[in-house]
This record gives structure tokens, sequence and C-alpha cells, in this order.
């Protein structure tokens, strides 16, 4: 059966009236009268054939009805408002949720935001960082970047940078850096990765940490450098998110010597549509880090 056209009208009158449970409330939220809104609310209640609210000592009250009706309306009401709110010199706004491991975030990609705003404004971007250990479905991410090999279960990947490891500390304990083999002398700081000295020494030709060995581990490369610049020991960390500390000279790298244990890549699950405005982001990130790539 159709059912017969509602005026929005008569639908908003209705809502005001049922949050504010006042005629005269609803009257003045809405610039109309009080008789304008009465008139409306009894016309809806006509056409639905039945009565959403009761007079009583101090107002209204809803009825049953009325209490199942208002939230769908609240809820229509406020999806129709933030669609208009999207629209931006006559071109919808996306909204885009981007997961972000912290190193990547505040050492490579914030300083270069103002370029992608500038070219997309009509994108409101949505970053939320993580340590690498993130769950994009339950997170609600379009697109997450990580650091890793590529090769995460039910996902696409597209490798943004490398990333290789390198010893980095502060001048104090460089300067008691001559050889590999003094690395030794200090507190090792890695993150959770076991085998990351290990690897580094072996390519030094250096033997590998033993058991005892003090260490430190961190879940955030960013802390880890912290640490470092404490002078809590000797950091192993992605030596291009730091560079800012390098040439200011609060951090040093005592040696050239770098291991690649992986990369920074955007990923996105299988299962997610690519938007537009996931598009843009994915095709300005790729001709930023790899020009010409894209």
């Amino acid at each position: 059966m159709t059912r017969p056209y509602i005026p929005l009208n008569a639908l908003r009158a209705f809502e005001a009236a049922a949050r504010h449970l006042s005629f005269t409330n609803a009257a003045i939220e809405l610039h109309v009268t009080h008789a304008a809104v009465s008139q409306q609310v009894k016309s809806l209640e006509q056409q639905l054939g039945c009565q959403l609210f009761v007079r009583v000592s101090r107002g209204l009250m809803l009825t049953t009805e009325g209490e199942s009706l208002l939230p769908v309306l609240n809820d229509s009401f406020d999806r129709i408002a933030d669609t208009l709110d999207r629209f931006s010199s006559g071109q919808m706004r996306e909204k885009l949720k981007v997961g972000v491991v912290g190193s990547f975030a505040t050492g490579l990609l914030l300083p270069r935001l103002e370029d992608f705003n500038r070219r997309y404004p009509h994108i409101e971007l949505q970053l939320s960082t993580h340590n690498n250990r993130v769950d994009p479905a339950a997170e609600g991410h379009d697109y997450t970047i990580r650091f890793g090999s590529g090769a995460w279960h039910g996902t696409e990947a597209q490798c943004i940078c490398p990333a290789p490891l390198s010893p980095l500390c502060n001048p104090a304990i460089a300067r008691q850096l001559q050889q590999p083999a003094d690395v030794h002398k200090f507190t090792l700081l890695r993150s959770f990765r076991r085998d990351e000295w290990s690897q580094w020494l072996q390519s030094m030709n250096e033997h590998a940490p033993s058991p005892a060995h003090p260490v430190m581990i961190f879940d955030s490369s960013l802390t880890m450098i912290e640490a470092a610049l404490l002078g809590a020991g000797i950091a192993l960390a992605p030596v291009r998110i730091f560079n800012h500390l390098l040439q200011s000279e609060k951090l040093v790298r005592p040696f050239a010597a770098e291991i690649d244990l992986g990369g920074y890549w955007l990923t996105r699950l299988q299962s997610r549509p690519e938007s537009t405005a996931m598009t843009a982001f994915s095709g300005w990130l790729m001709d930023t880090f790899l020009p010409g790539a894209h």
C-alpha cells in the first residue's frame, strides 16, 4: 500500500516539539507560531492514524508511538545535516580515516600534510596513530600505514618507502663508539623484533649480543629515540624518520652501516572498496615519496 505523502515541515514540527515537550519552545526554535506547530503535529497524527502526544499539567508527554518515532527522526535529520555540511564550494566533502604508525606520522607525514590539504580541500583527513600493532577492521580505517614486509593477511599493500635501520645515540655515547664492537658496552634499545641487533652486528662481522646483555624493548620508535636522547643506550631505528634530530646534532649516527628489515606500507583491507578520497590520498602519497612511480 502506498503511504500518503507527509510534509517535511510536519515531521520537523513534531521532532522539535518532542525534544522540548512544548509547542511554544518548538515554535520559537522554528520561527513560527504556536498555532502553526500545533496544526502541523495534528496533521501528522491524522495521517499516521495515531496520537503522538498527550497533554499533561506541565505540558506535553510522548505516547508510545511518539517515543518510537522521535529517535528515527533525530537520526534522519542529523544525517541530512551532516551530508549538507559536507558540501564545500559546490563539491561534496569526503571523510578519510587513516591509521598511521607513530614514527611515520611525526617523521614523514605530518610535515607534508599541508600540501595534501591544499590539493584536496574537500577531503577531511582523520588520522589516528598506532604502534604498528593494529586492527584496521575494528578501527574502521580506510587505509593503515604500517612498518613491515608488506605481507598482512587479507590486505593489499603498496610500499611507500624503505626504512633501513641503523644505530642512533646521543653525542656523549657516540664519542665512545670507535668500532662496531663498542656497542656491546651499552644498553641496546630495540623494538619487539628480537633479532634486530643480532642482524646488524652480523652484517658488521661482529658477534650477536649475549642473552644476558642489557636490552630495553619499545613498542614505538619515538619512545625509543627519546630514551636514546636521554642516554639510556643505543637505538636501532629508521634513520630517515629522525633526520631532523640528526641535523640538529642532538642525535648521532655513529656508523653508516644499516640493515633492511622492512619499510613503510600503505595498506587496505581487501574487503574495503576504494573510494575517490582513498584514490586521491594513495596517489598523493606515492607521488610524494616515490615520484614517477604512480
